[in-house]
């Protein structure tokens, strides 16, 4: 009957995909998981640093740094060989929190030791 709900099955769920085009793109997801998870965690890191008193070493500060530095080129370029739109989304997120945490890993000594 038309406007049911369906019994069973799967569901109204989206599929979640980084492969909208139909094609396998394994480096390029592997690129774009790495520079959301990098830029993520540098993110994390320089709020700690920024926030926790008692981890403002300088060991803190080149950690938050080197990861930042590494979402950010990593990702810059995944940006220019990219190929869909979901890529694009996480990529460009990553590389903004690795940006935020290379900026606060800046500011707390990161490089200058």
């Amino acid at each position: 009957m038309a406007g049911t709900i369906p019994s069973g099955g799967r569901g109204n769920f989206p599929l979640v995909s980084l492969n909208s085009d139909g094609r396998s793109h394994p480096l390029l997801n592997a690129l774009t998981i790495f520079t959301l998870l990098i830029g993520l965690a540098s993110f994390v890191l320089g709020l700690v640093i920024r926030n926790v008193p008692s981890a403002s070493g300088l060991g803190w500060a080149i950690t938050t740094s080197a990861t930042g530095l590494a979402a950010m080129l990593v990702g810059l370029f995944g940006q220019m060989i990219s190929a869909t739109r979901e890529q694009r989304i996480l990529i460009v997120t990553g590389i903004i929190a690795g940006f935020v945490g290379l900026a606060l890993g800046l500011a707390h000594g990161g490089f200058s030791g």
